[in-house]
C-alpha cells in the first residue's frame, strides 16, 4: 500500500511538469495581430505575421515549460524591454519591464 501511495504522489509531482505547454506556435495579441513564437539559435523569435509591422522581430526568449525570460519590443515605438512570458494553457501572459520597476502585462491566446 505505501508503495502504490507513493508512486501516485510521484505521478501527480510528475504531472503538471511534463504537461506544460510549449511556448512554439502562432498567437494572436492583445492588438489583435498574430504572432508566430519559433526556435531560432536557442531560444524562441517572436515574429509578427499581420499589422502594420507583419514580418518584424518583436522578442526574442529563452526558457523552457512554462517560464520564459529575454526581450520584447513595442513595434509603434521601436523600443525593447527585459521581457518575459508564462504559459499557462492556452494563454501567454507577456510582461515587459523597464528598469525592472515599470512593468506592462497583456495576455496572448493560441491561434
Amino acid at each position: 500500500m505505501k508503495t502504490f501511495l507513493a508512486a501516485l504522489l510521484l505521478a501527480g509531482l510528475a504531472g503538471p511538469a511534463a504537461a506544460a505547454e510549449p511556448i512554439e506556435g502562432n498567437w494572436k495579441t492583445a492588438s489583435g495581430e498574430t504572432a508566430a513564437i519559433a526556435p531560432c539559435g536557442g531560444a524562441f523569435c517572436i515574429t509578427l505575421k499581420t499589422g502594420a509591422h507583419s514580418g518584424k522581430q518583436i522578442g526574442r526568449l529563452s526558457g523552457r515549460g512554462a517560464d520564459y525570460t529575454g526581450s520584447i519590443t513595442d513595434p509603434q515605438e521601436d523600443k525593447t524591454y527585459s521581457g518575459s512570458g508564462s504559459v499557462s494553457g492556452n494563454v501567454l501572459r507577456m510582461k515587459g519591464c523597464v528598469m525592472k520597476v515599470f512593468c506592462k502585462s497583456q495576455n496572448w491566446t493560441r491561434l
